[in-house]
């Protein structure tokens, strides 16, 4: 709900997914800060306590590095494909005309 002020700004469909691809980059740096923070919270977690919450500690800290792992994994894995079929973020790919034989000859 918060997001349709937004998009009703946006001009055309360009400019909505430019707007889009705005928002998922500041969405994944958000992800990624969170599973920072959840690390050094089991960190802080397992430094500063005993007995049973030592391992919720170190458990937390795994899970943060689980996170760590597999969000920039999957970041690299589409930079690759990126430069791999030279597609650039910014640059959105638009289909030109596809010709249909209709008979009435034109570009639909």
């Amino acid at each position: 709900m918060l997001a349709l002020p937004a998009f009703a700004s946006a001009a055309t469909l360009l400019d909505t997914l430019a707007l889009f691809n705005t928002f998922l980059n500041a969405l994944i740096g958000l992800f990624i800060t969170v599973a920072i923070v959840v690390f050094f919270w089991g960190l802080i977690k397992y430094l500063m306590v005993a007995g049973e919450e030592k391992s919720e500690g170190l458990q937390i800290m795994f899970y943060g590095v689980i996170a760590i792992f597999v969000m920039v994994s999957i970041w690299g894995i589409i930079r690759l494909l990126q430069s791999t079929f030279k597609v650039t973020s910014t640059d959105p790919v638009i289909p030109k005309g596809i010709q249909i034989n209709t008979g009435a000859g034109g570009y639909y």
